[in-house]
């Protein structure tokens, strides 16, 4: 520059020009230096530079823009993960002879006729049948194996009623071969009270049902004349 020039502008003009000069080669070069340290510094798993800053706000702000989401399982997945497997039952081996498994039993109940005339007692003939794959033993005796005769609710007559001694009698049942009962109502009404007085049935509808601890036959109607 020209001394007159110098003069022209003044000199505390002159300093301010340097000294912006001076300032915009200073910020030149520290953005040419943060680049090659930029460059030169490692990528973590996140695939961002590290701030060369150094400032950890600055830091958590570009690990959370560049973040990869994780996957949240869904409350299906968590469940079926935690939940424990339920073991299998352990299935029962039964052996011949054991008692009769009730599945296995079916019970029939059928009558001699319909219609009985005034003084013929009607005859029940009472069916078991075990199907199960194996001998098995089931008690058969007039209180386990239950004949009753209803009328509509009336009670009237059961093969229960006053058995002598225990009534108890277990049979052994090959598979398909049926244990069979005959049964005979002499037409009077029975209660659990042997002591009461035994009042003969009027004529009518009257319906029969053989029962069990857990078995039971399809019903048997006939009428009294």
């Amino acid at each position: 520059m020209e001394p007159d020039t110098f003069r022209e502008v003044g000199a505390d003009v002159y300093w301010r020009r340097r000294m912006a000069l001076l300032i915009g080669v200073l910020v030149v070069v520290a953005v040419v230096a943060w680049a090659c340290s930029s460059l030169s510094q490692p990528y973590g798993d996140s695939g961002v530079a590290a701030s060369p800053t150094g400032d950890p706000a600055s830091e958590a702000l570009l690990a959370s823009l560049y973040a990869t989401p994780t996957p949240t399982p869904t409350p299906t997945e968590t469940d079926a993960a935690a939940r424990p497997e339920k073991p299998s039952p352990t299935p029962t081996r039964r052996r011949p002879g054991d008692a009769c498994d009730p599945d296995d039993l079916v019970v029939s109940l059928s009558a001699e006729r319909e219609v009985y005339p005034a003084g013929d007692k009607p005859k029940l003939l009472l069916t078991l049948v075990n199907t199960g794959r194996f001998m098995c033993t089931a008690e058969v005796g007039p209180r386990a194996l239950e004949v009753r005769i209803t009328s509509g609710d009336d009670r009237i007559w059961s093969s229960a009623d006053c058995i002598s001694g225990e009534g108890a009698q277990k049979r052994r049942l090959k598979r398909g071969i049926p244990y069979i009962r005959p049964v005979v109502w002499d037409r009077r009404r029975s209660a659990h009270d042997c002591r009461a007085e035994r009042v003969g049935a009027r004529p009518g509808t009257y319906v029969a049902v053989a029962r069990g601890k857990a078995v039971r036959s399809g019903k048997v109607v006939f009428h009294l004349r």
